[in-house]
C-alpha cells in the first residue's frame, strides 16, 4: 500500500532490493522492532531497511517540493540519505526515524516553551508540552519569570504558589502522556540562581520520587560565580517587579547546589550568560532554557532537530596503521547538514508559533557518537592529552565542514530569515543559525552499536540474563576483537571481566589494552570535563555529558568539577555519583545497612578520616515535603456525574463533570458527529482535571477559562458560548453551584471494589516475582521493562539490554 506523503516517488514503501542492507546487530533489530518500525494492528509492518527508505524518501522529497529539483536528482539523494543511515554512519534523532512519512510527522527532539506569569499562560504551556510529548519531543522550561511563592496576586487577592509548585503540575501532566509506548515525555526545568525561590528549587528533587519527569538545572550567572569566588552575598531579583528581593550568601548557595548534586545528581548547572554569548540571533530574544539533556539552548517556542555521525566508522587502516578517514567524514558531514536542513521543511510542527520561530532561525544540531570507540580503534586512552587533541581536531573539522555546506545551501536557498542582525551578519552567509550539538544519542547509539555520544565506555563486559534464565556474557566487540588479535582471548577471561565490568588489574590483559579500555568510573572527573570542554570549543550549541564520580567522591570533588567546568568555558555540567540514586548507599567495597546515611563531611568538604573499621556516621536531615503541595491526588475509584450537551461553532460538545466525596474532581469532553477541536477540548479537560485534584480552587479555574473566544462560535447563530473552554467553564460552574458530590457509596460496592483491588494487587505481586526470577536479583537502578541494570548517561537512564531510555 502506497503511503501518502505529499510527493510522488516510484516506490511502494519498501527499500529497493538491490540497495545495501542495514548493517545491524540482532539487538539493534530488536530495539527497532519494539520502538521504531511502523506497526499495523500491533504487528510490525516494515523492515529496518524500509524504515530508512521511508525516512530518506520523505526528507529528500523537499528537494523537489521546496527547491525545484528534478525527480531523478531527488531519487539520487534518496539513495545517498538511505546509504549513510543503512551503513550506520549517520542517524537522525528518534522522532525523525519514528514519524517521517507517518500521520504524526513531527521530526524534532528538542523544544523550549515559555512559562509566563499568569495562570492562563502557565496552563497554555502545560497543554503545549503535552502535545509535544505526545509527538515524541522533549521540552525545556525556564520557570524564572514566575513570581516567588507567597507573593500577592492582585487579580484574586490570594498568594502565589511559586515555581516549584507549578513544576509539580507540569510533572503530573507529563506522567499522563505515555506517547504510545515509543518515547516517554521528558522535561528540563531551569530557575535562575537570583530567583527568590532558588533554595526551594535546589532541594525540590531531594526525594528521588518527586518530580520524576524533570531534569533540573540552576541557571548560573557570571555575577553569581564572581560572588562565589569573592565569598560575598549576591542580590535576589523579584521577576514580577524587577527589584531586589533580598540577598543570599553566594558560597552557601553554591555549596547547597554541590550538596544536592552529591546526593543524587540533581540539580545540574547551566551557565546562562555563556549560553547568551553564543546566541546567534540576539535580536530575537534571550536564551533562558535548554532541552531535557541540556545540549540544546533554544529561544522560547523554538525547536531543533538533531542527528549524529558515528565516529566508530570514521576510522580506517592506512599503511598498517589505524587513522581517521577525513575524506569520508567530510562527505558524511556535508550530506548530514543537507539532510537536517531538509528536515526543517519536512517537519509538521505541533504549534504554528514553533513553525514560525524554527523557520526564522533554521537551527540544526549535528553531533557525534562512538567517540570512545574511535579512541579504542586508534589505541588511545580516553584520559590522555592525545584524546583531547583528537576531540578538538574531529569537532573542529566537523564544524568547519558543516559551515561550508551551510554556506553552499545559503547560496542555493538563501540564508536563514533572521540572518540580518545575527552574529553572522556581514561575516558569512549561512543557511542555519546553529549547526553543531553533542547529544546523548542513547537509543540511536544502540541501533548503531556505538558508544554513546562523547561518553567513555560504561563497561567492557557484563552478564545478560535472557527470558529462559540463561546467563550470557556480553562483551564489547572491540575488546573481543583485540583479545583475539593479540592472543589473550578465553571464555573464562570474558566471564571474569563480566563479573567486575573492568579489565584493570587483570594480569591476562596487557597493560596498554587496560589503558585503552578504561571505563567511565575509572576516569577521573577532570578528564571527563576536559573532554567535554574540548568538544564544546567547536560546538555551536552545547555538549550533553555526565561527569561520573565514584561513590566515595566527596562534596569538594563535586565543587572542584563545577569550578573546572566554569574555568574551561563549558556551557553546563551534569554529575552523577555512583549509587547516589539507590536507596542503599554503598561505600567503596562495602555496603552500609539500608537506611544508613552516607559518610558525613567536615566543614572543609572532605569525608571524615576512617581508622580501621571505624567511621563517623551523621544521619542526613530527612526530607520534609512542602505543606502546600500541589501533587494531584489519585483519581478516585468511583465517581458520579452529569453530562451536558452544548451547541458550539463546530457542532455539539458533550461535557461530563464528575465528583467524589470531596467535590468535582474531573472533566471529560467529547465532540459530536459534526466534529470540532476534539484534541484541544480534551487537553483542556485533562489539565482542568489535574488542577482540580491538585487542590486549585474551582472558582479560580472557571475564572481562567471562561470567556475565551473562538471565531467559529462567534460566527454561528444560536450558540450561547464563546468557545469550547467557555462551555466547559459554564458546565463546571453550574454543577459546582448545585453541589454534586458522592455522599455515600454502598457498603457492598465498597467491599467489591476493595476485593477487586486486593486481587489485582496479588496478581501484580505475582508477576513482579516471576519477572525477578527471570532476570535475577535486580538492583534498585533496574530497568523497569526488563529488570537489567541501567546506565546513567548525559542526564538520562539507558538500558543497553532492551533499549529503554528515560530522561528526567
Amino acid at each position: 500500500m502506497k503511503e501518502s506523503w505529499g510527493f510522488e516517488l516510484s516506490f511502494e514503501g519498501q527499500a529497493p532490493k538491490n540497495w545495501p542492507k542495514a548493517n545491524l546487530t540482532p539487538n539493534a533489530r530488536v530495539v527497532l522492532e519494539k520502538r521504531y518500525l511502523k506497526q499495523v494492528n500491533g504487528q510490525v509492518a516494515e523492515t529496518a531497511e524500509d524504515m530508512f527508505y521511508r525516512v530518506a524518501s520523505v526528507i529528500a522529497s523537499m528537494e523537489e517540493e521546496k527547491y525545484g529539483k528534478g525527480k531523478k536528482e531527488t531519487q539520487a539523494l534518496v539513495k545517498d540519505f538511505y546509504t549513510i543511515m543503512a551503513n550506520l554512519e549517520f542517524m537522525p534523532n528518534s522522532p525523525t526515524l519514528m514519524n517521517a512519512g507517518r500521520d504524526l510527522g513531527q521530526l524534532s527532539a528538542c523544544f523550549v516553551l515559555p512559562v509566563e506569569d499568569s495562570m492562563e499562560e502557565i496552563f497554555d504551556a502545560i497543554k503545549n508540552a503535552a502535545i509535544i510529548h505526545k509527538s515524541g519531543g522533549g521540552t525545556g522550561f525556564s520557570f524564572s519569570r514566575l513570581r516567588p511563592k507567597n507573593s500577592m496576586v492582585r487579580s484574586t487577592g490570594g498568594v502565589a504558589s511559586g515555581p516549584v509548585s507549578f513544576m509539580k503540575v507540569f510533572n503530573s501532566a507529563t506522567e499522563a502522556v505515555k506517547q504510545g509506548g515509543t518515547r516517554r515525555g521528558a522535561n528540563m526545568g531551569i530557575l535562575r540562581v537570583d530567583h527568590p525561590d532558588i533554595l526551594d528549587f535546589i532541594q525540590c528533587k531531594e526525594d528521588n520520587k518527586e518530580i520524576t519527569n524533570f531534569n533540573i538545572s540552576v541557571g548560573i550567572t557570571e555575577e553569581f560565580m564572581q560572588a562565589v569566588r569573592e565569598g560575598r552575598n549576591y542580590d535576589l531579583i523579584d521577576p514580577h517587579t524587577g527589584v531586589q528581593a533580598g540577598q543570599l550568601s553566594a558560597p552557601e548557595v553554591f555549596n547547597k547546589i554541590v550538596d544536592h548534586a552529591w546526593q543524587n545528581g540533581e540539580p545540574g548547572i547551566v551557565f546562562l550568560d555563556r549560553l547568551n554569548e553564543g546566541n546567534p540571533t540576539p535580536q530575537q530574544g534571550k536564551i533562558e532554557a535548554t532541552n531535557p539533556c541540556g545540549e540544546q539552548p533554544l529561544l522560547p517556542n523554538e525547536a531543533c532537530n538533531l542527528g549524529s555521525i558515528n565516529l566508530k566508522l570514521m576510522v580506517t587502516e592506512k599503511n598498517g596503521k589505524m587513522v581517521i578517514n577525513w575524506e569520508r567524514l567530510s562527505y558524511v558531514t556535508r550530506l548530514s547538514v543537507r539532510f537536517l536542513d531538509n528536515v526543517i521543511d519536512a517537519n509538521q510542527y505541533p504549534l504554528q508559533i514553533i513553525d514560525d520561530v524554527v523557520k526564522g532561525n533554521r537551527k540544526i544540531g549535528l553531533g557525534v557518537m562512538g567517540f570512545a570507540d574511535m579512541l579504542i580503534l586508534l589505541q588511545t586512552s580516553y584520559a590522555t592529552e592525545e584524546a583531547i587533541e583528537y576531540a578538538e581536531k574531529v569537532m573542529s573539522f566537523i564544524q568547519t565542514e558543516a559551515r561550508i555546506e551551510s554556506q553552499r545551501l545559503a547560496e542555493e536557498r538563501g540564508a536563514f530569515p533572521n540572518y540580518d542582525g545575527s552574529i553572522y551578519d556581514g561575516v558569512m552567509k549561512l543557511r542555519n543559525a546553529t549547526l553543531t550539538t553533542i547529544a546523548p544519542t542513547g537509543t540511536i547509539s544502540m541501533i548503531c552499536a556505538a558508544s554513546s555520544g562523547v561518553e567513555p565506555l560504561f563497561a567492557v563486559a557484563y552478564t545478560k540474563t535472557v527470558m529462559d534464565g540463561t546467563s550470557l556474557v556480553e562483551v564489547n566487540p572491540l575488546f573481543e576483537s583485540f583479545a583475539k588479535d593479540y592472543g589473550f582471548y578465553s571464555p573464562e577471561l570474558m566471564r571474569k571481566i563480566a563479573e567486575v565490568g573492568t579489565v584493570l588489574g587483570l594480569p591476562e590483559v596487557p597493560n596498554w589494552v587496560q589503558e585503552v579500555f578504561t571505563t567511565a568510573q575509572e576516569i577521573s572527573p577532570e578528564w571527563h570535563i576536559r573532554i567535554q570542554a574540548a568538544f564544546q570549543k567547536y560546538t555551536d550549541n552545547a555538549v550533553s555529558k555526565t561527569i561520573n564520580f565514584a561513590n566515595s567522591a566527596t562534596r569538594e570533588d563535586i565543587a572542584e568539577a563545577y569550578r573546572l567546568a566554569d574555568e574551561l568555558n563549558c556551557k553546563g555540567l551534569t554529575v552523577y555519583r555512583d549509587g547516589s540514586r539507590e536507596e542503599q548507599v554503598l561505600s567503596t567495597g562495602t555496603s552500609l545497612p539500608a537506611g544508613t546515611a552516607a559518610p558525613a563531611q567536615t566543614e572543609t568538604g572532605k569525608a571524615p578520616v576512617q581508622t580501621g573499621s571505624e567511621q563517623t556516621i551523621v544521619p542526613r536531615t530527612p526530607f520534609v515535603p512542602e505543606v502546600n503541595t500541589v501533587m494531584p491526588r489519585p483519581r478516585p475509584t468511583t465517581t458520579i456525574g452529569v453530562t451536558e450537551k452544548i451547541k458550539i461553532g463546530c457542532g455539539n460538545l458533550y461535557v461530563s463533570v464528575n465528583a467524589d466525596e470531596k467535590g468535582i474532581c474531573e472533566v471529560f469532553t467529547n465532540t459530536g458527529r459534526a466534529g470540532g477541536c476534539s484534541s484541544q477540548s480534551e487537553a483542556t479537560a485533562r489539565l482542568i482535571s489535574i488542577a482540580l485534584r491538585s487542590g486549585l480552587s474551582v472558582d479560580a479555574i472557571i475564572e481562567q477559562v471562561k470567556g475565551i473566544r473562538c471565531p467559529a462560535c462567534m460566527r454561528r447563530e444560536g450558540v450561547s458560548v464563546t468557545s469550547c473552554p467557555d462551555a466547559i467553564a459554564r458546565v463546571i460552574k453550574k454543577y459546582n453551584e448545585v453541589g454534586i458530590k458522592v455522599t455515600e457509596i454502598q457498603t457492598g460496592t465498597q467491599q467489591a471494589i476493595l476485593n477487586a483491588e486486593r486481587t489485582n494487587a496479588a496478581k501484580r505481586t505475582e508477576k513482579a516475582a516471576e519477572k525477578k526470577l527471570r532476570v535475577g536479583v535486580a538492583p534498585e537502578n533496574a530497568c523497569p521493562e526488563c529488570g537489567m541494570p541501567i546506565n546513567h548517561e548525559s542526564g538520562c537512564v539507558v538500558c543497553t539490554h532492551c533499549g529503554y531510555s528515560k530522561c528526567g
